[in-house]
């Protein structure tokens, strides 16, 4: 075969390389897709010398393009009947289970009640107030890195208060 440019042996059997790809996608428009895919696949400046059977080559690639294709879709495909499974909502707690917060709950308040009255009010504007430690600092009349450390030990106080914490 007379060396031509991987684009000019292209476009010389395109019509082929198009029935071919119809004849695996079962559609003619998903097989231009994948010609246009094939085209950008060719060698940008080789010719067919450099490629031992260029035309098998250029029928192989569209064969692997319109592979990864399938297989590109049956993945969506899954994805989109099976979701991941934090898209699915969470089981409703069951009475043990809801008891059990509850009373975790109680065991974690009573603790807080426990804790000094700076330490509690810098959680519980950190924590459920959602404010910042400067902001806590300021209403408190302590230093940043100050109220910073009475969160920090609020909360360790409080990890520690729990059931099955570790000591």
């Amino acid at each position: 075969m007379p060396d031509h440019s991987p684009l000019e042996l292209y476009l010389r059997h395109q019509p082929r390389l198009l029935d071919y790809a119809a004849a695996l996608t079962g559609d003619r428009s998903s097989a231009e897709d994948v010609l246009q895919d094939a085209y950008f696949r060719l060698p940008a400046e080789a010719s067919t010398a450099e490629i031992r059977r260029p035309l098998a080559y250029l029928f192989r690639i569209v064969r692997n393009l319109v592979w990864d294709r399938g297989r590109r879709h049956l993945a969506d495909q899954r994805h989109r009947e099976q979701p991941e499974d934090w898209l699915h909502p969470a089981p409703p707690p069951t009475p043990e289970e809801e008891a059990a917060l509850r009373q975790s709950l109680r065991h974690l308040a009573a603790h807080l009640a426990e804790l000094p009255e700076q330490s509690r009010i810098a959680l519980e504007m950190h924590r459920f107030g959602g404010y910042r430690l400067e902001e806590i600092a300021a209403r408190l009349g302590v230093s940043v890195p100050t109220a910073h450390r009475l969160v920090k030990d609020a909360l360790l106080r409080l990890a520690a208060a729990l059931p099955d914490a570790a000591p």
